[in-house]
Order: C-alpha cells, then structure tokens, then sequence
C-alpha cells in the first residue's frame, strides 16, 4: 500500500535519506493512514543521532527541548516536525518516564519499545509498510494489543492504561485479553500519574464511538482515577421510570449525549450524587430527592481533582445543575428557559434532556422525546427572533432611565431587572416607549 505523505515530511524524509541514513514516517500517522483518515501528525524516527539531524537541516529553524531522549523539533513552514533517532529504554523508575534511553541503528528495536501494535509501524516511500508486530492485522480485526508483555508495557507508562482505552473507545475496537488483563491487574500505576494526563485521556476517552462497553468492561478504572464513581456501580433504581442501575444508566446517557467533552462529561457526572439523596418511600419505589445539588458538589472536587479549567468546569457544573429543569412547552417558559441557561446552555440542556431519557424506561422515551422536539421548536424559534432574555437585549439602558431621574446603582439595577422579567413574562413587549412608560411608574 502506498501512504500519501504531505510534501513537507516527505522533503525532510527524502533529505535524510540521501544523507546516507535510514529515516521512515512512524506511529500514529501510519496507523490513520492505513485507516483511510487523514493523519494530522507526521513523526519520523531514523537511525541519524540529534547531532546529525541538526546538521543535515542546518538551514531550518531546530527545537532542542527534546534532545535527551533524541528527538529533534525541524520548523518548516510554521509547522513542527519531530524526528526522533531509533532508540530503545531503560527502566522507568516513576512509571512514566524512561530513567535512559539508548540509541541503536536498529528499527525493529525502536519499533519495540512502543505501547501497542498499532502504533508500531513505520513506512518508508521505497519500502512500504514496515510492520514487525502485527499492527496490520489487529488493525483489520479491530484490537488494541501491547506490543510485547502488556504488563511489562504499563509498568513502563502507567498512563498507556488510559490510551489503551481512548483508542478501543476511539475506533470501536476492543482490547485484546492479555492487554485488558494487565490494565485491570496494573490501575493503581494511575494514582502516579499527573492529573492534567488524566484527564485528556479521559476526555478523549469519553468522546470516542466505542465507550459504552469501555465504561461497562472497565468501570475498576474509572474508579481509580475518580472514586465517587464507584458508588453508582449497581446501585438500583427502583422506579418506574428506570430500567437500569446508577452506573448502567449513566453510561447508556454518556453514549448518547453528542460526542463533545461537554455533554459527555455532564452525563457521566450528572447522577453521581443519587446514592448519597436515596431513600425508598412504603410503596418501595425509590427516590433521589436534590441529587443534582449533591452531584454538583461532587463534580466540582472531581473536576478539580482532574484540573479542568474553569471554563469547562463552569460549563458542566451548569448542566449538572439543571439537568432535572423541566422543559419549556410554551414560549413564555422559553423566554425564561433561555434567561437562565444562555443561548448555547439551552441548546445543550436539550441534548442532556434527551441522552438522559435515552438511557430511562423505553415505555416513557416517546412521549419524553416528543416533549423535547416541542422544546427545541421553541428555543430555536426563540434564538431565531432574537427573543429577549438578557439586559443587554433590552430596548432601554440605564442612561435611559438616568433622563427619567433614577440614579445610577442598585436602584437602577431593579428597575432594569424588573423590565427585562415583564418583557419575559410576556407583561410589556421589548418596545423602548412601552418600556420607558412602565419605568416612570
């Protein structure tokens, strides 16, 4: 098979050939390749050393910051591209980070040392596809498999666990048993990890097309690196309304959320203060009065655990507040809807609605879903019309009502807030005459 290469890795693989070295584009854009996607990062290792690499582009910007495990950064056209000279690891006492690294001249020795089989390939113009492990193949059968002794792999770089799962959730494929052993038999290694590594694992994890049978296979690991997790695996819901227990149904709401790290962070998260609000009453139908409070309190130290940043934590802590608010069915409930969950709040509390019903007693879905698609008729009629819901789309402002006599602080504060919920009522149209007329009373 033929590998298209962009014309700037190619130059830089053509210049370190006819220098008289070996030099193939490897790992992951050899995989996505082979996968018929466009591969965005182009790596290329060669049996060249640091030093040589920077001599043979001398003409080219160069970042060094890599040089101690033998990777050279060439700029070329405002892109950088690493070329790293074959080599193979020593220990790794912190579990992350090789305490050596040795080059050799070898590629099947630098192909070895690389976490999984299909992320162990290499490709040259010439040559083709270089495949010493049997990447190819898992890659037909769908598999994620160690290169090598999956426990040996892990204790090199605990968070491999992790990347083992984002790549089975990414493509749908699932991981092969001696891998997926070892990741059970090896979780703790994740406590050493950083948590910003964490959590773009876990976020890339989240997203991919294959993680409800990750969550369901490997729920021991989201447990290790998020404990308050734990609490919802099979913990019952006997209500009408539910189907599943706490942990099935928040995984079936995850794989049916959009795949954005927003949604899908909210509906893993969106439940998990349920065990901590249970109670039965005498019919034995079972409740969970406030849990999204408790919910957000236990997001919010998770997501601190995880180190979001307060963007996305504002964001998910929103939803996860307001994942129970009943939907608008009429525009005046609209109006209000998006005063309190924002144009792209709104947009997002349908899809949490929705992957939240989704994942409920199939007799209620067609009615929950019909009770949705007349909500999202609203709101997007709303935002079409450019409905007011905040100040800033009210008709008069404060300078406004300084020509009528209010003075500039709370007062005026008031005034304007009670304008803006009599235009939301649907009390006094959005019309500054109307506006200013109720303002002098």
């Amino acid at each position: 098979m033929t590998i298209e290469i962009p014309s700037a890795p190619a130059a830089l693989l053509r210049r370190l050939n006819e220098a008289g070295h070996e030099a193939y584009v490897v790992g992951g854009c050899v995989r996505d390749a082979l996968m018929g996607s466009t591969p965005h990062d182009w790596d290329i290792c060669t049996d060249a050393r640091p030093e040589q690499v920077i001599r043979i582009f001398s003409d080219r910007p160069v970042a060094k910051t890599g040089l101690q495990h033998g990777t050279v950064m060439i700029i070329d056209g405002g892109e950088g591209y690493e070329i790293t000279t074959f080599r193979t690891e020593g220990s790794y006492s912190d579990h992350r980070h090789p305490d050596r690294v040795q080059f050799v001249s070898n590629l099947r020795e630098d192909l070895a040392r690389r976490d999984f089989t299909i992320n162990a390939m290499a490709y040259h113009p010439d040559r083709g596809v270089i495949d010493c492990f049997g990447g190819r193949e898992d890659l037909k059968a769908g598999v994620v498999r160690c290169v090598g002794d999956p426990n040996e792999r892990f204790r090199e770089d605990g968070l491999r666990i992790l990347r083992a799962l984002r790549f089975a959730a990414r493509f749908g494929f699932r991981l092969e048993e001696e891998t997926g052993r070892a990741m059970h038999e090896n979780r703790a290694l994740l406590d050493e990890i950083a948590a910003e590594r964490i959590f773009a694992e876990l976020k890339g994890f989240l997203v991919g097309q294959g993680v409800r049978s990750m969550l369901l296979e490997y729920r021991d690991l989201m447990a290790q690196i998020l404990p308050p997790l734990s609490r919802m695996f099979d913990f019952e819901q006997r209500n009408p309304h539910h189907c599943y227990d706490v942990w099935r149904h928040t995984v079936c709401a995850v794989e049916n959320a959009p795949p954005t790290e927003v949604l899908r962070l909210t509906m893993l998260f969106h439940d998990c203060g349920k065990p901590d609000c249970w109670s039965r009453d005498d019919k034995g139908t079972d409740h969970f009065y406030d849990h999204a409070k408790r919910s957000i309190e236990l997001t919010g130290e998770m997501l601190n655990q995880l180190r979001c940043d307060n963007r996305l934590k504002e964001q998910i802590l929103h939803q996860v507040r307001w994942h129970d608010l009943p939907l608008p069915q009429d525009e005046r409930e609209g109006r209000r809807f998006l005063r309190r969950m924002g144009d792209e709040g709104a947009l997002w509390s349908l899809d949490v609605h929705r992957a939240d019903a989704m994942a409920q007693a199939p007799q209620f879905l067609p009615e929950k879903l019909e009770r949705i698609a007349l909500a999202e008729q609203i709101i997007h009629k709303l935002l079409e019309e450019h409905a007011c819901v905040t100040l800033r789309d009210l008709s008069v402002k404060g300078r406004d009502l300084m020509e009528l006599g209010y003075t500039p602080g709370p007062e005026m504060g008031r005034a304007l807030n009670r304008l803006l919920e009599l235009v939301v009522e649907g009390e006094c149209p959005n019309e500054r005459e109307a506006l200013l007329d109720r303002a002098k009373k």
